[in-house]
């Protein structure tokens, strides 16, 4: 009898279970009428007479603005990641901007201007430019990638890139959450860049140009706002490396640094 009785609890899960498909799931979450068998709010036997009364938070365009790393770091120097974007749950503009300044000097950035698109329920796909200031002549690129959450909540990028004279890069990042409570987070995340040619002028070696391994705990006064400490590492690899001891300078260093991550 306990056998029956847990056979029949279970199949409203199975039947569930059968109506999700990995597919469907995957193509449809994203998706606000998949599951209402063709009737929505303008169309169907269902729809109120006059003009349209109600509207989807998926029908509007939101803005975002989100400074992930605004900080000070040892030696004198600041740096900043952020981005925005402005559209809808499908399609948006996005600009991504990050570098590093000191002594009131760019030293190094790279801004990007994407048009992102959702392929999936947790991933992007992103497509645009990418402009290079600071040291050294600036560079542009063309730039395809993606984003998103991959398992184990884990932030990815992965972004490919092709520039003037037969110029090419590679960009992967990667970031994760550990909440230690629910205020205080703490935040590993590691990055890597590939060249495909060298750029000497630039200080850049072709192949696995250089790493950075970072660590920062984070405290949510509110949501939007949370000051942090932490430190990074950062390594040049390879001719990088080669081209940074040629001029006198160190292939890696760590530093403390502190900052504030903030949204709106």
């Amino acid at each position: 009898m306990r056998q029956l009785l847990l056979s029949l609890l279970a199949l409203p899960v199975l039947a569930y279970g059968a109506d999700m498909a990995p597919d469907t799931q995957s193509n449809h979450l994203r998706d606000p009428n998949a599951y209402s068998d063709g009737y929505t709010l303008d169309s169907g036997p269902y729809v109120l007479p006059g003009p349209r009364q109600l509207h989807m938070a998926d029908e509007d365009n939101f803005g975002h603005l989100l400074a992930d790393e605004f900080e000070w770091q040892e030696g004198g120097v600041g740096a900043y990641d952020m981005q925005a974007w402005y559209g809808g749950t499908f399609n948006r503009v996005l600009v991504k901007a990050e570098g590093e300044y000191q002594n009131s000097q760019l030293e190094d950035a790279r801004t990007e201007l994407l048009w992102d698109h959702a392929i999936s329920a947790f991933w992007n796909l992103q497509a645009g430019v990418r402009s290079d200031n600071g040291e050294g002549p600036a560079r542009q690129w063309l730039a395809l990638g993606v984003e998103g959450l991959a398992p184990y909540w884990l932030d990815v990028e992965a972004t490919a890139y092709v520039g003037d004279n037969g110029r090419t890069a590679a960009r992967v990042e990667a970031e994760y959450d550990l909440l230690i409570t629910h205020r205080l987070i703490l935040t590993p995340k590691a990055e890597m860049n590939l060249y495909g040619k060298s750029d000497q002028a630039r200080g850049i070696g072709s192949g696995l140009s250089d790493a950075s391994l970072g660590l920062r705990l984070r405290y949510e006064i509110t949501r939007q706002f949370a000051p942090y400490v932490g430190f990074e590492y950062q390594r040049k690899l390879g001719n990088t490396a080669d081209l940074a001891r040629s001029e006198g300078d160190h292939a890696g260093e760590t530093k403390w640094l502190a900052g504030v991550r903030f949204w709106f």
